[in-house]
This record gives structure tokens, sequence and C-alpha cells, in this order.
């Protein structure tokens, strides 16, 4: 069964308006349109069945990786609208391999000029020479449309290499793109390189770091989450993005991969739990509210606690069972948390509304360093409450 055609209107965990926005399609590109959205955009990029259609699938749309076998390869430009009403807010661009940016006819700085990410996709198992040519055009257009952007390689469809073999591939890749780039003269251009399946939780997480180059307050969150876990006894914690599980912050300490898959499952189970079990109200589409949470104790010690932030927003977090002893002083400490990340929301939202007052008096938008300056207060003021 195919997840449009479930009968009950649920894909896996969720019903289906428990998404981000509608989905539209823009085949004539027009630039007007373009202009007047001042979200931040990731585009995809890649060769024909790169596999950049069913990423955004899997990621953002919660299609099972063995349904994109059926997905049809995209003939015309693709727009997704990421919106779930707290700090994940962009879009999606998904371009056609024919899609030549250097073509006069495409208004390619248009596109580029706001753009945020340029996400290009390269098929590892398959000769990626011509990739890689595609890789330094684009790159390089880019980069003189709009020298802000960040790039980032997806060496995608490693599920079926031997580790060897995918080290090879990245190096490979890495030597080759960077030798392309500095042969144009962009030797201080940095790229980003991940090897992603969307069979694993690889591409989740490299999307993930994708976001959070976008999120103006992620320094905050990762500070407000390093205070959390300083004074919790918490070992690891992620600030999930519950639709997508994609992470948009954690502490500062090396992620470990296994530790994100153990929150994305808990983040299945408990949505699975809810939508079977929990109580909706007449006002609600949903289960996930401030009474949900979830504790998981794990055979080897490990205890899994997770607590809602908001309505599309958990916080998971990994601690020893000696250290959960003292349950209720984590409860507190995590309350005072989520009321550091509602300033941060409610700054944010000022800080839209006073752009989009100047954008329409015309007046030309303060620089944000004044906005970083507030935020990092109110992750400040938020520790000596800690317990």
């Amino acid at each position: 069964m195919s997840y449009q055609d479930d009968p009950n209107g649920y894909v896996g965990s969720f019903p289906k308006d428990f998404t981000y926005g509608p989905f539209e399609q823009n085949g004539d590109g027009d630039s007007s349109s373009l202009q007047d959205d001042h979200k931040p955009r990731i585009l995809l990029r890649g060769l024909r069945r790169s596999g950049k259609s069913s990423i955004q699938k899997v990621v953002f749309h919660k299609m099972s990786p063995n349904e994109t076998w059926f997905l049809e390869s995209t003939n015309q430009m693709v727009k997704d609208d990421i919106n779930n009403s707290s700090l994940v807010q962009f879009q999606i661009w998904d371009f056609p391999g024919q899609i030549d940016f250097l073509d006069p006819t495409f208004d390619s700085d248009t596109i580029l000029g706001g753009c945020g990410a340029l996400v290009f996709v390269i098929d590892a198992q398959d000769d990626y020479q011509d990739a890689l040519d595609k890789l330094q055009l684009t790159v390089t257009k880019a980069y003189r449309v709009n020298s802000n952007i960040k790039s980032e390689v997806f060496i995608h469809k490693v599920d079926g290499l031997n580790d060897d073999y995918k080290m090879d591939s990245q190096g490979d890749i890495h030597h080759r793109a960077t030798d392309d780039l500095a042969e144009a003269g962009l030797h201080h251009v940095h790229l980003s390189f991940h090897l992603t399946s969307i069979y694993d939780h690889s591409i989740f997480e490299a999307f993930s770091k994708v976001v959070q180059k976008l999120i103006p307050q992620w320094p905050t969150l990762e500070n407000l989450l390093n205070i959390l876990i300083s004074n919790s006894g918490i070992e690891k914690a992620f600030l999930l993005d519950v639709v997508s599980r994609i992470y948009i912050a954690t502490d500062s300490s090396p992620v470990d991969m296994q530790s994100y898959e153990l929150g994305c499952d808990m983040m299945d189970v408990v949505m699975d739990i809810s939508c079977i079990y929990g109580m909706v109200d007449e006002t609600e589409t949903n289960t996930f509210n401030n009474e949900s949470s979830s504790l998981i104790k794990l055979n080897n010690g490990t205890v899994l606690y997770l607590r809602e932030v908001n309505k599309f927003l958990a916080l998971v977090c990994i601690l020893r069972e000696e250290n959960f002893q003292k349950q209720g002083v984590i409860d507190y400490n995590f309350l005072c948390f989520r009321h550091a990340i509602t300033q941060v929301f409610e700054l944010r939202n000022k800080c839209q509304s006073s752009g989009t007052d100047r954008r329409r008096s015309g007046t030309p938008d303060a620089v944000p360093n004044g906005a970083a300056d507030s935020t990092e207060s109110t992750s400040d003021h938020s520790q000596p409450q800690l317990a």
C-alpha cells in the first residue's frame, strides 16, 4: 500500500494532517514568487536518478524507503515548504537534473541569491565524473551569485557499499571536487561531505547538520543544552523535530550515531502509542502535547527520557540509570529549559515581525548582532534557575 492510499489517513506513526504544510509544485520558475518569500531555501541538485526526490520524500514526508522505487523522475522544479511554526522553517527546491544554471534563459541569480544552502547529491554507486563536473559548475555559479551560501555534498546510496569502499569514495570525491574548485579560483570555498543512505539514519543526520546552519539561534540552543546536561547528569541530549526526526540542536559533545538512532526510535515508539491510545481534543489534530513523555530503561543501565518541548519539538535525553534517581531535579531543570526555549521563540518571532515591518516600509534590516546578543542573554538568564 502506498503512503497516499491508506484508507485511515495515516502514514506510519502520523495522521496525514500532521505535516508541515502544503506540498506545492512550481514548474514555470516564476521569480516574482521567490522574491515574496523570505524563508531560507535549500536547493537540491544532482544528476538524474541520483536520489534527490527520494531523500526529500523520506526525510520530510515520511515515505518508506522501499516506496521510493516507484517515484518517477522529476521533470519540473518542485517547491516544498517546511514550516512547523518553530525553528524549522525553510523551503526545499528540488531541481531536475537537466536544468542548467548557466542557461541565460534561467533566472539563476534570483533563485541562488536567496538560497541558504546548496545540497548536491552524488550517486556513489555510479560513475561520478559527470556529477563532479556539474558540482564544480553549480558551486562556482552559486558562489558568484551568493557568497554566503553553504555548499553540502551528499555522497548518496552508500548502503550497498562496504566500509572501505565508502571511505575510498569519499576521499576520492573530496580530493577531486576540491581540486576542481581550486582550478576555478575558488580555493576558499568550503564543501561539507556526508555519506548518506535512505535506508538508515545517515540521511537524517546529514540533513540535521544542513538545517542547523540555517538556524541563527543554533549556538543559543546548544548553550542551553550544555547547561541542562551539566546540571542534570545527562550524557547526551537531542532537540528533535517530531515530524522529520532531524535534530535541530544537540549539546557540544560529539554525536554518536547509535545514540541518535536510539533517540529516533524512541520518538517513533511515542508517536505510535500516542496515535493508538492518545486522547485528541476537538481543536487538536494530533496527540503529541505538553503531557507527552516517555521513559525507557535499557538492559545495559542506560535510561532514555523524552519530554515534549512544543507541538513539533521533543527533547530526548540519554543518561545512566544511577543519575536518573533524582528525577525531580531533572524535571525541574527541563521546565527551566523549556521556558528558555519559549523565550527564544518569542524573540525570534519579534525579530521576524520587525523585519517584515521594515521591508514593508522600505527600511533596511538591522544587523542581526543585536538579536544574537539578546538571545544569548535569554540562555544566560536561565542558568541560575537550574537546580
